[in-house]
Formats: C-alpha cells, sequence, structure tokens
C-alpha cells in the first residue's frame, strides 16, 4: 500500500483520494488551535504561498488528542485558521493520529518515518518533553505521533522521505521542500 491509495475526509466529511495529489510534493501535517505549536500555521501558510505554484501541497489533520488542544468543532477549526492566520491550504476532518484510533494515513506515515528525536534548541522543546515526561510518558514511547505539529514530507513519486517534530519550524523545512520541487 502506498500514499496514494489513502482516503481522507474534508473538513465537510467529504471523501478525497490522496491520489488527487501525484506529482505533487505534500507536507502532511498534524494540527491544534490551542497549541503551543499553532503559530506554526503562518510559517506553514507563507511556505504554502510560496512553492504552491511549483507543486508543494500542504494537507493539515487536526486533532484533539493531545491534550484536548484542538476542541472546536471542523467548521470551527476552519474559521480559526483562515481569520488567524490565513489558512488557504487545504485541513481536513479532525481525527486521532496516535495509537489504536489513528487514522489509517498516520499509521502509515509512522511506520514510514519513525521518531528522531526533539530539537532541544527550540525553544518550547523543554517545556514539552518535561510535560510529556511528566504526564503522558506513554507517548515518549516508540515511533508513534508525540504532539501536534509533527510534519511528514512526500515527493512527487508519493514516497514519505523525512518527518519533522513539532519542535522543528516549519520555515527550516525550504531547503527540503526546494530540493523536492526540484529547484
Amino acid at each position: 500500500m502506498g500514499i496514494y491509495d489513502f482516503e481522507v475526509k474534508t473538513s465537510k466529511g467529504e471523501p478525497k483520494s490522496l491520489a488527487d495529489y501525484k506529482g505533487k510534493v505534500m507536507l502532511i501535517v498534524n494540527t491544534a488551535s490551542k497549541c503551543g505549536f499553532t503559530p506554526q500555521f503562518k510559517e506553514l501558510q507563507d511556505l504554502y504561498m510560496k512553492y504552491k505554484d511549483q507543486g508543494l501541497e500542504i494537507l493539515g489533520f487536526p486533532c484533539n488528542q493531545f491534550a484536548e488542544q484542538d476542541p472546536g468543532t471542523n467548521s470551527e477549526v476552519q474559521e480559526f485558521c483562515r481569520l488567524n492566520y490565513g489558512v488557504t491550504f487545504q485541513i481536513f476532518e479532525k481525527g486521532d493520529v496516535r495509537g489504536d484510533t489513528a487514522q489509517p494515513l498516520f499509521k502509515y506515515l509512522v511506520e514510514q518515518q519513525g521518531f528522531k528525536g526533539f530539537d532541544e534548541n527550540h525553544p518550547i522543546a523543554a517545556k514539552l518533553i518535561g510535560a510529556l515526561e511528566e504526564n503522558f510518558p506513554e507517548i515518549l514511547e516508540g515511533d508513534g505521533i508525540k504532539w501536534n505539529f509533527t510534519k511528514f514530507l512526500v515527493d512527487r513519486e508519493g514516497k514519505v522521505v523525512a518527518r519533522f517534530e513539532p519542535t522543528a519550524s516549519p520555515a527550516n523545512m525550504a531547503a527540503d521542500i526546494e530540493r523536492l520541487l526540484g529547484q
């Protein structure tokens, strides 16, 4: 099974095949609107605006699984992203990204690119690691998604080529994106 075999749901609950993105570079992100990393929406939107005409698609998947940091309805999440960060890239239906209830797409992404550690130089990294150790130690085990704003980069052929943890700034991913876009 490959990435193009997955079907996901739009924020309106309509089915969307990832095959529709064949030939595009995709950045797939689990998002949340009330998280310390939520300002990454602006950086993601900046990347989208800079590279969308060259073939970049950003796919946002809201998730309320981590400390209930995205409690709104699908329409509330859409409105929040649009009004607060000017998001124009695709935001899909909210769902789980970790554990037994994870959306199949995210199970696949984690199988393709496991956890390689946090960037401990990020200003929020120590706080995140401390909170996980104290409140959610089970999250630190294995390759599962650790928190909101984990990002997966997929090349034009559908291969998941990189995983970036929440502590990786989207702005710092530009060189990787440019390489996949063929610049």
